[in-house]
């Protein structure tokens, strides 16, 4: 026999009898595997320890939009915080996990052409959804790095990144480009001024590659 009932009651009833259905009941251990595999943070190892004498030792990542023509672009770039050069760079219309991919292999050639070895270099970033994701820390390890990231909230635990990415949106028009290739030339133009002409009163008024090889004889 059929008894129809409110699902109010039966909720009231199975509480009352403490009665659990098996149908769909989450599984604890499938819940504590799932997230093994979410998105992990990491201990702030730099600690605003941004007066780094070693080259080549610490760098900082971070991710800004640049609004031109009609809609946003996505600007990735890694950092060196000793001597303040950009070592690697992205440019990308959508904000996905290529676009910090990409920033690692450009990373990865750049230090091959200049001869240096990632192992034990510090990576810090913020938060952001791309350096917790499962994916790139394993990129980060497999490249013998250590990964380093800021407190939640807190933007000047990765200062270095914002006063750089303040200088690009002072000193470049970029909002006047045409096209996407206009802009991707326009920034590169304005990496290598920033790397290799743009004198800083910090850097001893060096830019900062003399900066780098200065500190780099020096040690």
């Amino acid at each position: 026999m059929s008894v129809n009932m409110n699902h109010k009651k039966v909720i009231r009833i199975m509480n009352k009898y403490k009665l659990f259905t098996k149908v769909r009941r989450k599984n604890p251990y499938k819940m504590i595997m799932k997230k093994n595999f979410e998105h992990r943070t990491c201990e702030n190892i730099l600690a605003r320890e941004f007066k780094q004498q070693i080259p080549q030792r610490a760098l900082c990542t971070d991710i800004t939009y640049l609004w031109f023509g009609y809609r946003f672009a996505y600007l990735s770039v890694i950092k060196d915080i000793a001597s303040r050069e950009i070592v690697a760079w992205s440019l990308s219309w959508h904000l996905g996990m290529s676009l910090v991919f990409d920033t690692i292999s450009d990373l990865k050639y750049n230090a091959k052409r200049e001869r240096w070895s990632l192992e034990n270099v510090l990576l810090h970033s913020d938060q952001g959804f791309h350096y917790t994701n499962p994916d790139y820390i394993q990129e980060i390890k497999e490249l013998k790095m250590k990964q380093s990231m800021s407190r939640k909230g807190n933007c000047i635990d990765n200062s270095p990144m914002e006063s750089f990415f303040g200088h690009l949106k002072d000193e470049v028009d970029y909002r006047d480009c045409k096209n996407f290739e206009e802009l991707k030339k326009m920034i590169k133009d304005y990496i290598n001024y920033y790397n290799n002409h743009r004198q800083q009163w910090k850097l001893k008024k060096m830019t900062p590659i003399e900066y780098r090889n200065h500190l780099l004889f020096a040690h």
